[in-house]
């Protein structure tokens, strides 16, 4: 076999085991009560564990997927620390890539948002799991409504990575 260029990093080998999981449905929480039944869900909980319940029933089957992860900027926020270890960050986001990549359809696509801080990464880290001739493009967005010209550089941008299965967008 030829080598791979692949990104490597402390932990990468050890795969984070997960039991698949139930999803229950809580009425109470709906705003859809007396509605038709809809193919939305909002699920509250631990994305890992929701990801892995999702994975039996939707498989192969999710055209579009939109994540906006933790970009890991060493804020501290109410629901979760984002001054994560980088090679801890990287483990959290390998596992969920993965099985992001079984939930789409071969003429899926994943939408990342993301800055400065992890962009490269994320990048090289999506070239591995969804294969790299399967890139794109990277969109920048500029977060505010007004540019910053105090400064040579503007800071006022995020990113979002897109990466499509060859049959979504026809050359």
């Amino acid at each position: 076999m030829a080598n791979k260029l692949e990104l490597t990093w402390h932990g990468k080998e050890e795969e984070i085991k997960v039991e698949p999981r139930l999803l229950i449905e809580r009425p109470e929480f709906s705003n859809m009560a007396g509605t038709e039944h809809t193919e939305n869900m909002l699920i509250q909980g631990d994305n890992l564990l929701a990801l892995k319940a999702l994975e039996k029933d939707f498989a192969g089957k999710v055209k579009c997927i939109y994540i906006d992860p933790p970009y890991n900027t060493g804020a501290a926020f109410e629901h979760y620390d984002d001054n994560l270890e980088h090679s801890i960050w990287l483990n959290l986001m390998y596992s969920r890539l993965m099985i992001l990549k079984q939930l789409l359809r071969k003429d899926g696509s994943i939408w990342i948002s993301i800055d400065d801080t992890e962009v490269a990464y994320m990048r090289i880290l999506c070239d591995e799991i969804f294969g790299r001739n399967n890139f794109v493009t990277t969109i920048i967005w500029e977060k505010r409504k007004t540019r910053e010209n105090r400064r040579a550089f503007s800071f006022k941008h995020d990113y979002v990575i897109v990466h499509h299965f060859p049959s979504f967008l026809k050359k």
